[in-house]
């Protein structure tokens, strides 16, 4: 298969969104690597912590529109710039790895977000959808051996 850049690709069908995500590689957070190495545009990101077993945990997804994937993850994964307790824990004592899909469409961004929502926390989904669509499907594309939904 042929690498991709990291970008949501959308197909529309009868009313139905069929989004495939083309991930990028899953790095360690380093502010220095993250400078340089990730583009200042939208997206998505998740952020995720390696535990005592050496496994991969999510812990944070997040759209960044504004401010860019760059300015977002060095600004997500810096614990003295983390506001929320239990986040500023696990990027103080934990290795912090993150991955990113781009988009310059914020509505795609929406519904992707929501359909992560639904998936990873169906309890309390704390995003909305664009209302574009009747429903939405998601396959996943990744480089490594990172196992998604």
């Amino acid at each position: 298969m042929i690498r991709r850049e990291p970008a949501i690709l959308k197909k529309v069908d009868s009313g139905n969104a069929y989004f495939t995500l083309v991930w990028s590689e899953i790095k360690k957070a380093e502010k220095y690597e993250i400078v340089k190495s990730v583009p200042s545009i939208s997206g998505i990101f998740e952020l995720y912590f390696m535990d005592e077993k050496k496994k991969l945990n999510l812990f944070y997804v997040a759209k960044a529109y504004y401010g860019g994937l760059k300015c977002e993850i060095r600004r997500c994964t810096d614990p003295e710039l983390e506001k929320d307790l239990k986040r500023k824990k696990i990027l103080e004592d934990k290795a912090v790895y993150y991955r990113y899909i781009a988009s310059n469409s914020y509505a795609d961004l929406t519904d992707v977000l929501y359909f992560f929502s639904k998936t990873y926390f169906p309890s309390s989904s704390r995003h909305e959808h664009s209302g574009r669509y009747i429903d939405i499907y998601v396959e996943e594309q990744n480089t490594g051996k990172l196992v998604d939904i």
